[in-house]
């Protein structure tokens, strides 16, 4: 299928994007990389009178060393990401997370500011962010607001970011010698998750300290698994303890079925990836994981 009719607006710069949108308002759709808006379009799922493209404003694509934050500009493609050297040295989880977003193509045109106010609740980079704790700087004409990457997401394909704002910054602990995995399965290496699982901590002794595990494609929206982090921060990371763990990770989880998988096929690979996961932070070794 093929969109309907529309006006194309190309901003030249964050201010003129965000007095475009405050003009347009609810008529209006803002598209980074494309690789989500342009698709629901073609589906006509998603039908804008106006498209904004921010592809045009340099200034959003950026990623900048701030000492204990790194600050990343809404247009760095999941391609940037994956090569960037500070990121891969001072948060690791997030060129983790960003290479094993799609396909080639996709990695070089989708965006991290795209892909977070799209809020699919198959992201991965939405996993990643929530588990890092990001903040994310909303930009409008009324000025800007930062929120926490927990307070961001409120269901499927929905956020706080208002129609007249641009998502523009993203802001990431360094977190350098920290341990992070991200865990994904998909029926093909390109598709979104059936099941994403990031997770970072820090090894203190033989104890795990200050854990966050996110998951993603198991429910509405990504989430944080709250009972994982407070079953094992504090604790050695011992193989009893993480399968206890992970039996019950989803319990309590509203958790989605579909053509590609059940809920209960869904929640056994939950509880399979996050004790991977777990693993895989504690550098233990273990059953390999049941194919998809």
């Amino acid at each position: 299928m093929t969109p309907e009719r529309f006006e194309y607006v190309a901003p030249a710069s964050l201010d003129e994007a965000t007095s475009t949108l405050r003009d347009l308002g609810d008529e209006a759709k803002v598209m980074a990389g494309g690789q989500s808006l342009l698709s629901l379009m073609k589906l006509r799922l998603a039908s804008p009178r106006y498209v904004v493209d921010l592809g045009r404003v340099p200034a959003l694509n950026y990623i900048r060393d701030e000492g204990d934050a790194i600050a990343i500009g809404a247009l760095v493609t999941y391609a940037e990401l994956k090569a960037s050297a500070l990121l891969r040295e001072r948060c690791a989880l997030l060129p983790r997370a960003a290479s094993v977003v799609g396909d080639v193509q996709v990695r070089n045109r989708g965006t991290i500011g795209g892909a977070l106010a799209h809020a699919d609740p198959a992201g991965d980079l939405c996993a990643a962010v929530l588990a890092l704790d990001a903040r994310l700087k909303l930009v409008s004409t009324r000025g800007e607001r930062w929120v926490w990457a927990g307070e961001f997401f409120l269901g499927m394909y929905a956020s706080v970011l208002e129609p007249d704002e641009v998502l523009a910054e993203i802001r990431v602990p360094a977190i350098a010698g920290w341990r992070c995995a991200y865990l994904k399965a998909a029926r093909r290496p390109s598709d979104f998750a059936l099941v994403g699982v990031a997770v970072r901590c820090r090894i203190d002794g033989r104890a795990c300290a200050d854990l966050a595990m996110a998951i993603t494609g198991v429910s509405d929206r990504v989430f944080r698994a709250r009972s994982v982090e407070e079953a094992l921060n504090g604790r050695e990371l011992e193989t009893a303890l993480i399968e206890e763990t992970a039996s019950r990770s989803m319990d309590g989880v509203d958790v989605s079925g579909d053509i590609h998988a059940s809920s209960e096929y869904r929640t056994h690979l939950a509880r399979v990836y996050v004790s991977r996961a777990i693993r895989a932070v504690g550098a233990i070794s273990g059953p390999p994981t049941p194919s998809v």
